[in-house]
């Protein structure tokens, strides 16, 4: 797939990074030269450097004769107007990194559309809703659902007298034939499991379910249901405005931010939501806002480190959830490890929305979600595709991927040895990162 990327950012940098792992042809395009030798010094990839709003740039870039076309710079009307040239040019499929929900409403649709867009992505929006679904699952680090919860995979870390801890895969699998144990990150590596490997305490496991065996996954990890009403948000970033946009009639939110020019701001955005002045660092202040009677702890500041520090202080206070905005890659792997409950990435939810369009999939019914250092998927199997030609046993598959369940016509179900997938089956695929190029030569 040819594939130009407008915005050598943080964004466009990541997913320049990733999508060149999966074999994709790719070209980056930005105005500033130093960021993109540096890419292309270390990645499988072109650079052109140039004005994304410029004709004679993106014409250089090959926009005429790419598949897709991602604008990630950040300025949301760039990006537009880099789209509709690139739309005019002969890209077959746009898409842009809008900073604003306004263009997202349905009335816009077909504004968006004629505009030459095909696809938004809201990095913001797509962190306030991920939180959101930790506030309603607080007892997992990841929550993944097809096709309204017929196949479910969830992230949960694996506690010290859980009933799975230090039991082999193999004889999970004999007595559980409702779980399939994905995939399970171990300190800072995540590794496609076998019958043999062990599952110990503070490993996250991902295990894949029906939503018939809710009940029995939260048994078996020593998990225990619990409600969160009060929510204290540390930070009022533009994820935070969005959140509580979002769930004020779920959650009762309070924001505490130590900008006192922000505060003033806050409650025209956020009429329903309690603003503190103060900085949520200071152990003293959350005492006195009442930190005891808070459920969950969510950090948004810029500052990864401090998001890291303010949950790791709010859990030795006493709140169960806390959720940190990570944005810095190379530290999610270290919070993961630590009593942290969800980390957030925009560059990483970003990156899923794309893997979706690159999968090529109905986004309506679907999604991919990129870790950082896999990807889970889902995939339609076609008629006369090598996935169907033999009982996954036999199949020779990567070492990298495993098949965790499907959805066949309403059903959802998972995967075994002995299955058989069918043409128009939808399969749900956890493989490491770099490993999707060679999924999708199965289904195609």
């Amino acid at each position: 797939m040819i594939i130009v990327i407008a915005g050598a950012g943080e964004v466009g940098s990541h997913l320049a990074k990733l999508l060149s792992n999966e074999e994709q042809d790719i070209t980056l395009l930005d105005a500033n030269a130093d960021r993109l030798s540096v890419l292309d010094a270390n990645y499988n990839l072109m650079t052109v450097v140039g004005e994304p709003t410029s004709v004679a740039s993106l014409k250089e870039a090959g926009v005429a004769g790419c598949d897709l076309f991602i604008a990630v710079t950040p300025y949301e009307a760039n990006n537009i107007l880099a789209c509709s040239i690139a739309k005019n040019l002969g890209a077959r499929k746009t898409v842009a990194r809008i900073d604003s929900y306004e263009l997202m409403a349905k009335q816009n649709e077909s504004l968006v559309r004629h505009l030459g867009v095909d696809k938004l992505i809201y990095p913001e929006y797509l962190a306030a809703q991920e939180i959101v679904t930790a506030l309603k699952r607080p007892w997992v680090r990841n929550w993944f659902e097809l096709h309204d919860g017929r196949i479910i995979l969830a992230g949960i870390k694996l506690r010290h007298g859980a009933p799975l801890a230090d039991v082999r895969l193999k004889d999970f699998a004999y007595d559980n034939r409702h779980f399939h144990v994905s995939a399970i990150k171990r300190n800072h590596e995540t590794i496609i499991p076998r019958g043999d490997d062990c599952m110990l305490a503070g490993d996250i496991l991902y295990i894949t379910t029906t939503r018939d065996h809710i009940d029995e996954l939260l048994e078996i990890t020593g998990k225990t249901e619990y409600k969160i009403r009060r929510v204290l948000v540390m930070g009022g970033s533009k994820i935070a405005v969005l959140l509580v946009t979002l769930a004020h009639n779920d959650f009762r939110f309070t924001i505490i931010d130590n900008n006192l020019d922000q505060c003033r701001k806050l409650p025209q955005k956020c009429p329903d939501c309690e603003i503190i002045h103060g900085d949520a660092r200071d152990i003293d202040i959350l005492n006195d806002i009442g930190i005891g009677d808070v459920e969950a702890f969510i950090a948004l500041t810029e500052n990864s480190e401090s998001n890291i520090f303010t949950c790791l202080n709010a859990k030795e206070l006493g709140v169960r959830k806390t959720v940190a905005d990570v944005e810095n890659i190379q530290f999610i792997s270290q919070a993961e490890n630590l009593n942290i409950g969800t980390v957030i990435n925009k560059k990483l939810l970003a990156s899923s929305t794309i893997f979706q369009l690159l999968l090529d999939a109905d986004s309506s019914t679907s999604k991919c979600l990129a870790l950082a250092d896999a990807e889970v998927a889902e995939l339609e199997a076609k008629e006369g595709s090598r996935i169907t030609r033999a009982p996954v046993k036999d199949l020779k598959l990567p070492r990298e991927l495993t098949l965790a369940g499907l959805i066949r016509g309403d059903e959802g179900m998972l995967i075994t040895g002995n299955t058989v997938i069918e043409p128009g089956d939808h399969v749900l695929v956890f493989c490491l990162e770099g490993a999707l190029h060679k999924i999708e030569r199965l289904f195609s």
